[in-house]
């Protein structure tokens, strides 16, 4: 069986002709109810029978299934369990901002990088997700809140890079006028810094968002927060930055979690300004969310904003991360993980 879903337009024309004979205007039929979102060959009502059943006993149909829903009572923030065709599941979190709806997307079943602070972490790794099933994530969102996704941030189970070749193809499908058509100007990939991914992402000239999550301002504590950190130190991983900068010319949006105690001093905050000083940037700080086992707890207040003053002094502009669906635990990891432990 073949996924159909993970086709552009022009391998589906190809693949039409060269394997059942099918005329270029065949194809373009079946993308567009693919692009609308369908899950099943039956809901082509412009297709004959008989090339639905042909369609159906040599492809299948990407469809992530909702197992989990909930709804946040404070912002209407909706997080979603889906679960795929081998029964894997994944969360993905759909938040209503004034620009529109931005949808956080997962990448991969699980995760392999083990950062102490994130609960998806803690459930390990199962696969890798192809381009398909991210779509899925956000047809199937659409479709159960009738409602159109502008934005899409892969900041969900997963890291991007380590699964590239799939990521690549999903950001050139959902892109694609034949397709979703969502810009890549309103596209966010989040990485914990995969240094050699990160060159080769800026030999693609996206002109997507790229934020990279950083968390510490030095080896010391991100390698004691992030495992990644043993593989690609913090200079390596801030010169590949700036070479993404200068040559892509868009400003790389650094992920910093503000954990009490173990990364949030006036010293912390100092360090990172020299670190970063002089880079197209910003710095997103995240109020860490309480996972269980983890013992960390956020930062006050006072000491984001006393981070936030010193950045400055840098010419570092940051911000505090609006904190959405805080009632359902809206960080991905913890709605799978809950489900898990209950199986």
């Amino acid at each position: 069986m073949k996924d159909i879903r993970s086709y552009s337009l022009p391998e589906l024309t190809d693949e039409f002709k060269n394997e059942l004979d099918l005329p270029a205007f065949r194809a373009k039929q079946v993308y567009k109810w693919l692009s609308d979102g369908v899950s099943d060959f039956d809901e082509m009502t412009n297709i004959s029978k008989e090339l639905r059943n042909n369609l159906s006993n040599t492809y299948y149909i990407s469809v992530a299934t909702i197992e989990k829903k909930l709804v946040s009572v404070y912002d209407k923030t909706v997080k979603y369990l889906f679960s795929f065709r081998d029964g894997e599941t994944v969360e993905s979190v759909v938040m209503n901002y004034r620009h529109g709806y931005t949808i956080c997307v997962s990448t991969q079943v699980g995760c392999k990088m083990g950062c102490t602070f994130c609960a998806t972490g803690q459930g390990g790794f199962s696969r890798n997700l192809a381009p398909s099933e991210m779509l899925a994530q956000i047809h199937s969102a659409q479709r159960d809140l009738g409602i159109r996704i502008s934005n899409i941030v892969l900041m969900g189970m997963g890291e991007p890079l380590d699964n590239y070749a799939n990521v690549l193809k999903f950001l050139r499908l959902v892109s694609s006028e034949d397709n979703l058509n969502i810009g890549m100007r309103h596209i966010s990939l989040s990485t914990c810094g995969l240094v050699d991914r990160i060159y080769d992402l800026e030999k693609e000239k996206l002109q997507l968002t790229l934020s990279v999550s950083l968390h510490a301002p030095n080896d010391e504590i991100r390698s004691r927060t992030m495992p990644v950190n043993k593989r690609y130190p913090i200079d390596e991983l801030l010169k590949a930055c700036r070479h993404y900068v200068r040559a892509t010319n868009r400003r790389i949006s650094f992920e910093y979690a503000m954990i009490s105690g173990v990364n949030d001093s006036d010293e912390c905050a100092r360090e990172l300004g020299q670190r970063l000083k002089g880079m197209l940037c910003h710095v997103n700080l995240i109020p860490v969310n309480p996972v269980k086992g983890t013992g960390y707890r956020k930062s006050a207040v006072e000491r984001q904003q006393s981070f936030i003053r010193i950045l400055g002094k840098y010419g570092i502009t940051a911000t505090v991360r609006r904190t959405l669906g805080a009632d359902i635990n809206a960080s991905c990891g913890q709605l799978r993980r809950k489900a898990s432990e209950e199986k």
